[in-house]
């Protein structure tokens, strides 16, 4: 470990550009504009007899558009989510969507020759392409739903002021609210992070002050909010299912992960069939805080008042050892990010809410945003984050074409990290009553991350379908969604009539339809890989770094194909849920 002392701030954004605006942006503007000019240049050039030696060329130009167009966009966006009522950084986001679909839609015509290229041709040329192969055979599954060129262009125009802007004021509302908190007589206005602080508080009038609070502004904004993502699932349905023609809204997701439907339907119909290994948890935990039945606030209530609370610099010393007692590489790796300064950590009004890694471009250690408010749950999101993060840069050998992970491995990394933290954590203190709060606080974070994930898609199934059938209202979505609830539950936990609004907080059915159900399939994954890391010990290691360095390189299918995972059965999902039916057999023990 390094002595450096690392404390809460703002990450630093002159890795990508050096001035947030003046010569550094409108150079890297200007380097965009020569990148595609180049690839523009072939037009007219493309054919069937392009010679291998060609087609080489032409990959290796349009990785370069590709790779300034991720400077662009990562940075506009990192500058957006640090501060989103800034109207500068809002204004270089829309005038970077702009630029793409301009950018993009002068070089379509070259994904249009290689979706339209016979087959022969297409394996002639596609060993030239080298590390990028996988990018353009992933073209080609969508030649079938491709239409014409200047259907794509116009297609590309729309998404900027239609659905991108969508998910832009989508964000704005939801980073703008404030929340009004009674705390111990003293009202307190909070993020929605620090709230979130109080849903896990072992006072029930807090948890429930808590949710009450975050519900009451979405609600305030129902109808303003619903309309938005009515407007987002009506442009997914016309453009994916009526205009190419998929057959189904989430078809399109799983096209675009390479994922077969029949493997999405068993991950989601296994998790359906296994709401009862949760509804004994829950019935666990409301015996365990002396309740009858848990209320919805309480799902994440702690067993007992077992609290831990770290600097965030004694968070990082924890994370990194935690990785390196694994393999000394991702402790190596974890402690870049902080390094270069690519930490966002500080909550504050107008900053993203949430969490993320953003891996922006190979040659780039990527950057983490977290809201660390010193509980272990923070913790958790900085090891799940610098998780992704370590994938990055364990991935950055390859072509920024094919780097980022496929959606459906982009949680591996960071779920590992997790268990790994789990782990340490259970070694260094072995308090007893600790141990049951972090056993039972994992099967709440495995609960969010794949049940309520699971759910999620399974509501999102619905609400297209009612969307593109019934042009189902704001209030028929809401009544779906609570009866989404009360399945997921059973009779489990008391669910008040107000939670059917709680769909309105969950960003990544606006920004990304269907996304969710990457949670559950990467924690499943990520069970089975521990089981397997704790059979064979330190022989696991580089084949877990495998997996990881392979990036998306390959299909998922592929790459777990190797490993041994068949993920196209419910046998292989239903073994992650069996791990979870363990821990809770061990809670009991420890409870009784």
């Amino acid at each position: 470990m390094t002595g450096t002392m690392h404390c809460e701030g703002r990450w630093n954004l002159d890795d990508l550009i050096l001035m947030k605006t003046g010569p550094g942006l409108e150079r890297a503007l200007s380097v965009l504009d020569d990148a595609a000019s180049t690839v523009e240049s072939w037009r007219g050039k493309l054919n069937g007899a392009l010679p291998t030696k060609a087609f080489a060329i032409l990959v290796r130009d349009v990785e370069r558009q590709a790779h300034a167009a991720a400077v662009l966009d990562g940075f506009s966006y990192l500058w957006f989510s640090e501060q989103t009522n800034n109207a500068d950084a809002l204004a270089l986001r829309q005038r970077v969507d702009s630029r793409l679909a301009d950018v993009r839609n002068r070089t379509l015509f070259v994904e249009h020759w290689w979706k339209a290229l016979d087959d022969d041709a297409a394996r002639r040329l596609l060993p030239a392409a080298g590390d990028a192969a996988y990018h353009f055979e992933s073209l080609r599954r969508f030649a079938p739903y491709t239409l014409s060129e200047p259907a794509e262009r116009a297609i590309n125009i729309k998404d900027v002021n239609g659905i991108h802007g969508i998910a832009t004021i989508y964000d704005m509302m939801e980073s703008g609210f404030t929340f009004s908190l009674s705390i111990d007589g003293e009202t307190k206005t909070l993020t929605r992070s620090e709230v979130m602080v109080f849903a896990r508080d072992p006072d029930p009038a807090k948890r429930a002050a808590a949710y009450a609070a975050l519900l009451q502004a979405f609600i305030a904004n129902k109808d303003v909010l619903a309309q938005l993502y009515k407007y987002t699932v009506s442009d997914w349905v016309e453009e994916n299912v009526k205009l190419r023609g998929m057959t189904s809204p989430i078809a399109a997701r799983n096209l675009g992960n390479d994922v077969p439907d029949a493997a999405v339907d068993a991950l989601l119909e296994v998790c359906r069939e296994n709401a009862s290994v949760y509804h004994r948890f829950f019935r666990l935990k409301a015996r365990w805080i002396g309740v009858d039945c848990l209320r919805r606030c309480d799902i994440y209530a702690p067993l007992e008042p077992v609290v831990r609370e770290y600097s965030f610099d004694d968070a990082v010393r924890l994370v990194r050892r935690v990785f390196g007692d694994f393999h000394p590489k991702l402790a190596d790796l974890a402690e870049r990010v902080f390094e270069a300064g690519h930490v966002d950590s500080q909550p504050r009004p107008g900053k993203d809410a949430g969490a993320f890694c953003y891996s922006v471009v190979p040659d780039k250690v990527p950057w983490v945003c977290v809201n660390f408010n010193g509980r272990v749950q923070d913790v958790s999101s900085l090891v799940h984050e610098l998780g992704h993060a370590v994938h990055g840069q364990l991935a950055a050998e390859h072509s920024v074409l094919t780097w980022h992970s496929p959606l459906p491995l982009a949680e591996t990394a960071s779920n590992f990290a997790q268990m790994l933290l789990l782990q340490g954590l259970l070694t260094i203190d072995r308090d007893s009553a600790f141990r049951r709060y972090l056993l039972a606080r994992y099967v709440d974070e495995s609960y969010a991350a794949i049940l309520r994930q699971a759910f999620f898609a399974l509501f999102e199934r619905d609400a297209h379908r009612m969307v593109k059938e019934e042009s189902a209202t704001a209030d028929q979505l809401a009544a779906c969604y609570l009866d989404n609830l009360r399945s997921q539950f059973g009779s489990s936990v008391d669910v008040p009539d107000e939670f059917r609004w709680e769909w309105l907080m969950v960003g990544h059915i606006y920004h990304s339809p269907f996304y969710c159900y990457a949670y559950p399939f990467g924690h499943l994954l990520v069970l089975a890989l521990y089981q397997q890391y704790e059979r064979e010990g330190a022989s696991f290691v580089p084949k877990y770094l495998r997996i990881l360095e392979q990036g998306g390189s390959k299909a998922p299918l592929a790459i777990l194909d190797e490993a041994g995972f068949d993920v196209r059965t419910k046998a292989f999902w239903q073994g992650g849920f069996d791990v979870i039916s363990g821990m809770i057999d061990e809670l009991e023990r420890l409870g009784s």
